[in-house]
């Protein structure tokens, strides 16, 4: 049986601030007994766009991504967020253009976030890795709520030899980053991550891990604003046995 072409959506935030985590769903679709591919004419999914309402760019932006990823078998992002607007959002983009339409339509069907991809689509059910550490995981909105990502980290993550996982109190609330959320409301933004902060300090962890780099950068920087030495990683990069080989986020090299 021939291998499944999985194109990686990188993301933007990936991209700029995290490069290993790319690297980390690379190793861990090759894993999973995927042919992984890494577009080059890759841009922006059009989120930000989106969200304050520029639908024009929005739209160029999507059209982009419906070019580049038109080949493959599956899209596959380390973001429930991208996924989500790729996924969910595309189509609507193009309610006034049937035959846009029905190329975002075909993309969204063959979109998945990173770790539901590797447990719902692929039924991986372990990973080969070692983090000695307590975290905590904090549920993104996008990926929960549009995606119903919950389960599968968790289950994979209890795999991860010398992993202790442990639950926050209100593991579901929202971070404050929300995109541009964050800088119209910066007064409650800064309240909602600082409120985040105190639930995951209250679990005694060591380490932080979520699957979005949005909400990571914003619980990073409070965390560090706070100095409260919890390490902070994307999910990826600890399924991956990569974690090693990078420092956590926010901290130098």
């Amino acid at each position: 049986m021939s291998k499944p072409r999985v194109a990686l959506f990188v993301t933007c935030l990936v991209d700029l601030y995290r490069p290993s985590v790319g690297f980390a769903a690379i190793r861990l679709l090759e894993e999973a007994g995927c042919e992984v591919l890494v577009p080059e004419a890759q841009t922006c999914c059009g989120q930000p766009a989106y969200n304050t309402g520029d639908r024009r760019t929005a739209q160029d932006l999507a059209r982009q991504v419906m070019d580049a990823f038109a080949s493959c078998d599956y899209v596959v992002a380390p973001s429930g967020s991208c996924a989500a607007m790729i996924a969910h959002h595309y189509p609507a983009l193009f309610d006034n253009d049937p035959h846009e339409r029905a190329r975002a339509v075909a993309l969204a069907a063959r979109t998945h976030e990173l770790v539901s991809f590797l447990v719902d689509v692929r039924g991986m059910k372990e990973v080969e890795a070692r983090y000695d550490g307590v975290a905590a995981y904090h549920d993104s909105c996008s990926g929960l709520r549009e995606l119903g990502v919950k389960a599968q980290p968790r289950a994979l993550l209890a795999s991860v030899d010398g992993l202790t996982v442990r639950e926050l109190a209100e593991p579901e609330l929202c971070c404050g980053f929300g995109g541009t959320f964050c800088v119209k409301y910066p007064d409650i933004s800064t309240r909602m991550v600082s409120d985040k902060v105190a639930d995951i300090a209250g679990t005694g962890a060591d380490t932080l891990l979520a699957g979005d780099m949005g909400c990571l950068l914003n619980m990073a920087g409070r965390l560090r604003r706070e100095g409260r030495e919890v390490r902070v990683r994307h999910v990826a990069e600890v399924l991956a046995g990569m974690a090693a080989d990078t420092p956590p986020i926010g901290e130098a090299p």
